[in-house]
């Protein structure tokens, strides 16, 4: 197999992150309308976004595991069938309930996209280029926040809101036909993840202090992206007066950090933990590092130019790939890569976890218009993250 061909997989992986990234974000760019026409408050909008977390924290280490036993090639065509039908069925929603419902049943089966993306990457990719690889599967994440604002904008323009969701539904199903036949490869089909002799295979166990530390750098590190991707098309409606159309011409820009950052994060992981120097000294430095480059944000309310107030959002995505790059980097090496769809699991399900219980704090403080405290805590939860892996891990050996 050429090295060429090898990528393949984990292209395929990007894709459907895209694709499950589209399906989440349409009702975040289109919110401001949505919430008009349903007659739905900022912190009801919280609690439907609250909806799909915690059906997205309960999926993920479920599918996590079924993905380390039954392989990614059946695992991800459920999964993705399961969540492709939940995102059309937006297009039926008319109120608080539908919404959450709908919302509730897209979020359980996307919790399989970080697992299977991680363990595509774990058994098609060697070791040396496995943190690359997983920038490469869950850039598509990213990749789907740009191009969600300049697609679902236009069709909604054009045909309406609930047009934009069955649009969903639509890419939801190629994708699945092309899975069905890339997923015959030997190397995807493979249930069983190569590792080297010296990777430890001990059990992933709930009082480990390096789980608590992994989650919590994943966590809070990665809360920004959560509240940008969610929060940022009524905070530009709200306070700056947007219309949706302006809103869908500028809100590509923040993703665009985040989909730069995976990419520049995964390979610095990949040179500076794969050097030889102790990799536990290296992840502190980088954790350190994007700790202080994500305090920035915190201005974002008090600036008056929108193309500041762009860098700003785009800063901090961009420092949000980081954290969760070196956290997935730090995690497949503390356990056996033959574990690496619950690792994802885990990691993005945490995740989702803190986005469930701050969404609503969120809405709740931009319909009292206190988006100065809204942006304060988002820029806080981060720091909080870096000082408990920092703690956690500062009686760890100097190498895993």
């Amino acid at each position: 197999m050429n090295q060429l061909s090898a990528w393949v997989p984990a292209l395929c992986m990007m894709l459907v992150s895209l694709i499950s990234y589209v399906d989440r974000n349409t009702l975040a760019i289109l919110a401001p309308t949505i919430r008009r026409e349903a007659g739905l408050s900022n912190e009801d909008y919280g609690y439907i976004i609250s909806a799909f977390s915690f059906a997205y924290m309960v999926g993920n280490p479920i599918w996590g595991r079924w993905l380390d036993r039954i392989g990614v090639r059946v695992g991800m065509l459920a999964a993705v069938s399961f969540w492709t039908v939940a995102s059309a069925a937006h297009a039926a929603a008319s109120g608080f309930w539908s919404f959450g419902v709908a919302r509730a049943a897209l979020g359980f089966g996307e919790g399989a996209t970080f697992p299977g993306g991680l363990r595509t990457v774990m058994q098609t990719l060697p070791p040396e280029k496995r943190a690359r690889g997983v920038a490469l599967a869950y850039s598509g994440g990213s990749l789907g926040a740009i191009v969600t604002p300049i697609i679902v904008t236009r069709i909604a323009a054009a045909w309406g809101w609930r047009a934009a969701f069955l649009f969903t539904g639509f890419i939801g199903a190629i994708w699945l036909a092309a899975w069905f036949v890339i997923s015959r490869r030997p190397d995807v089909r493979e249930t069983h993840v190569a590792q080297p002799a010296t990777e430890p295979a001990e059990p992933i166990r709930v009082a480990d202090p390096r789980l608590w530390s992994f989650m919590l750098a994943y966590a809070l590190g990665g809360l920004p992206l959560g509240f940008i991707l969610y929060n940022a098309s009524n905070f530009l409606s709200d306070m700056l007066a947007l219309s949706q159309q302006t809103i869908g011409a500028v809100l590509w820009i923040p993703p665009l950090g985040w989909e730069l950052g995976y990419f520049f994060w995964g390979w610095v992981a990949d040179v500076m933990t794969g050097s030889g120097t102790a990799r536990i000294q290296v992840e502190r430095r980088l954790f350190t590092i994007l700790m202080l480059l994500g305090l920035p944000l915190v201005y974002a309310p008090a600036v008056e130019p929108l193309w500041l107030v762009m860098l700003l959002l785009f800063l901090a995505m961009f420092v949000t790939a980081g954290f969760i790059i070196v956290a997935i980097s730090y995690a497949t090496h503390v356990y056996s890569s033959s574990r690496s769809g619950l690792i994802a699991g885990i990691g993005a399900g945490s995740w989702s976890a803190g986005v469930m219980l701050l969404m609503p704090l969120f809405g709740r403080l931009f319909d009292r218009w206190r988006y100065d405290l809204a942006f304060q805590f988002a820029t806080l939860v981060p720091v909080v993250g870096w000082a408990g892996w920092m703690w956690l891990n500062r009686k760890a050996k100097s190498e895993i």
